[in-house]
């Protein structure tokens, strides 16, 4: 078999549908590379394509009208960004695109809904997961609100690195900056104080975990909220 196809699998949502439904996807799916801050779609946009991605990182935005934004959710390898659309034409109410470039594959949302319309278990599937991003984004908010900016920055670095699969995450630090809405400097002093205790290790925009326990120690609790929150279908 083609080993381009055999990487959406690599995507653990694509991967969990029941091989019937996934031969169903697979004629109409295609393998992209995106690069960092590559921008899917912006709030009103329609979305005309799903993308489920395989080793990258993808972020759904709030965006204000000074320019600010704050995220809402990240999705990676166990998930998709656009899966509404299969119910039906959707805008997108939110800013999508790329935090960490890497392999993603792709449908056209009418294609999408086509398969979608016939296969009730599918579209069961693309219900949960729209509660799963809303139940997400209710935690982060009240992460935002109750959490110190440390706490925070372990969370979101354990999360980034469930989501690609690597304990090596390619992140800038001012992109860390407007994440956790602080100061530049403040983390570099958080990501100093980290390596200083041989939790992580920060070079040149690569932040390398270390000691996983330690860093789960460090990370509020809304880490193993949301971990013990992730959808699987079943037999799709």
């Amino acid at each position: 078999m083609d080993a381009r196809l055999e990487n959406h699998r690599d995507n653990r949502l694509l991967a969990a549908l029941a091989p019937k439904t996934f031969d169903l996807m697979r004629p109409n799916l295609r393998s992209i590379s995106l690069k960092q801050s590559h921008e899917l779609y912006e709030p009103g946009d329609d979305i005309d394509q799903i993308y489920f991605p395989q080793s990258g990182l993808l972020s759904l935005l709030i965006v204000t009208k000074d320019g600010r934004f704050f995220e809402t959710s990240t999705v990676g390898r166990d998930g998709a960004v656009g899966l509404q659309a299969g119910l039906g034409p959707r805008c997108s109410l939110t800013r999508a695109n790329v935090q960490i470039a890497g392999q993603f594959s792709v449908i056209r949302a009418d294609r999408f809904a086509t398969i979608v319309q016939d296969n009730p278990a599918l579209r069961d599937v693309i219900s949960r997961y729209i509660e799963l991003l809303w139940a997400e984004a209710q935690q982060i908010a009240a992460c935002n609100a109750g959490h110190d900016a440390s706490e925070r920055l372990c969370r979101w670095l354990l999360q980034c690195a469930d989501r690609i699969g690597s304990d090596t995450v390619a992140l800038t630090q001012d992109f860390l900056a407007q994440m956790l809405g602080v100061r530049r400097t403040t983390v570099t002093l958080l990501a100093k104080s980290l390596q200083d205790e041989g939790v992580i290790k920060y070079r040149r925009g690569r932040i390398q975990i270390l000691d996983r326990e330690r860093l789960k120690r460090c990370a509020c609790e809304c880490y193993q909220v949301m971990q013990t929150g992730r959808l699987y279908p079943q037999a799709a």
